[in-house]
């Protein structure tokens, strides 16, 4: 049992401390305010406070985890990005670096409470991030600096123990156009018809009229690839389906239609389903309540995982409608205009709600790339995008993480402008399951 003395145990203490030994570490340790028990312990130990007490490992309290609220702090991440250990010598070792603010900060979302300017669509941008500014977005920092706090501590303490944890790959498919020409009703179809035609687009007319009629399968139907994937890989796959109603950002199939229900039965037969909640349920409990209850009746199951649509997400609030909804599971950590760790760890976590000041039920799983951001985004070749997406994959393997991906159905439909992306899903799997 490892023992961390701190002069005053707080929630944000609690919640990083469990997050970095128990998530991400798998060290079962103790926190003591007790200097006399500090000191009679023979095992591995090491101090957080403002002042070494002995010769032990020393980690140099910044303050920001005894605070509450909101207040601007100055964190140089351009200076720590890279620290390892401050000072050392034969009898003790001083961390001054807090590595366990500068993890709470940045796994609380601390900069999102703070003044920013949001996007069109009310999304808090890469480009604002500390990560992206000081270069460690594609890295997972917090789990980095908890592996080189673990080498400090085997190399005074052999009998450190640490329980076996192991990079595990996720996959998970948006499903916000489950067809591109099946399903769309009478306006909708007679509208693309028109516009195909009066912009050329005459193969698509052809498509069109061929898949109504049912004598050609939807470009976008391939959820039986994936699911055969999913299988021969032995892939944990999570589809998300979009079930709100039609809006201008959101024109999936209606969910009255019975061909979408067979759609989402038939699927979560072999997968894990969840619900990609709509472009404007991030502020509004009664539309998620209803859009998440339309699902479970066609499931027959609890709906526990959950994705914002265009990844609109408002800290605190949005996490707060989920969890009085009864999602515990999210997958919206992430950035739609870049790759990498939103939240700089690559570990499953709890939010932490700092207004209130405590952790609460929802889990948030951060994805590290959507196939959208790769191709439509950044413009990446399809070698510049398995180059990073192998970096990013050696990035999680080095601290046992956990990569979750997000991909469209109509990626692997080799049509329109997704034709060589058919392909890239392949190689993709290959790369992240190696």
């Amino acid at each position: 049992m490892l023992l961390v003395f701190t002069p005053k145990i707080t929630p944000r203490i609690n919640y990083i401390f469990k997050h970095i030994f128990v998530r991400v570490l798998n060290v079962p340790f103790k926190l003591t305010t007790k200097i006399e028990d500090f000191i009679a312990h023979n095992g591995p130990k090491f101090s957080y406070s403002d002042k070494q007490l002995g010769k032990e490992i020393h980690v140099k309290s910044h303050g920001l985890l005894t605070q509450q609220g909101i207040e601007y702090i100055d964190l140089d991440f351009s200076k720590w990005k890279d620290a390892k250990i401050e000072y050392r010598s034969e009898e003790s070792t001083v961390i001054l670096f807090d590595i366990f603010a500068f993890s709470f900060y940045l796994i609380s979302r601390y900069e999102e409470y703070l003044p920013h300017t949001k996007d069109i669509h009310g999304r808090f941008k890469s480009d604002q991030s500390i990560a992206y500014i000081n270069g460690f977005l594609e890295s997972p920092l917090i789990d980095i600096w908890a592996y080189d706090l673990l080498d400090l501590l085997s190399e005074k303490y052999s009998e450190i123990s640490v329980a076996g944890k192991q990079y595990k790959y996720i996959s998970t498919i948006n499903i916000d156009s489950a067809y591109v020409y099946k399903n769309k009703g009478l306006i909708r179809s007679v509208g693309g018809f028109i516009y195909d035609f009066f912009t050329l687009k005459l193969k698509n007319v052809l498509d069109r009229f061929l898949v109504i009629l049912g004598l050609s399968k939807d470009p976008y139907d391939t959820f039986g690839k994936i699911i055969e994937l999913q299988k021969k890989h032995n892939i944990k796959t999570i589809f998300f389906f979009l079930t709100g109603s039609y809006t201008n950002f959101d024109n999936n199939i209606s969910i009255s239609r019975n061909n979408f229900k067979m759609l989402i039965k038939n699927t979560v037969d072999y997968s894990l389903v969840g619900i990609m909640a709509s472009y404007f349920s991030m502020d509004d409990d009664k539309m998620l309540k209803k859009q998440k209850k339309d699902l479970e009746n066609i499931t027959n199951t609890n709906i526990i995982k959950s994705r914002q649509h265009y990844l609109r997400v408002s800290i605190p609030e949005t996490y707060r409608i989920l969890i009085d909804s009864g999602i515990t599971e999210d997958y919206s950590m992430g950035y739609d205009d870049n790759i990498g760790f939103k939240a700089s760890t690559c570990t499953p976590f709890f939010f932490y709600d700092i207004n209130y000041e405590f952790q609460t039920s929802l889990k948030i799983f951060p994805f590290a790339f959507a196939d959208k951001t790769l191709i439509d985004g950044l413009r990446y070749s399809e070698k510049t995008a398995l180059d990073k997406i192998k970096t990013i994959r050696e990035e999680v393997q080095k601290v046992n993480g956990t990569l979750v991906s997000v991909f469209h159905n109509e990626t692997l439909s080799g049509t329109l402008h997704w034709k060589s992306l058919d392909s890239f899903y392949y190689k993709m799997l290959k790369i992240v399951k190696e």
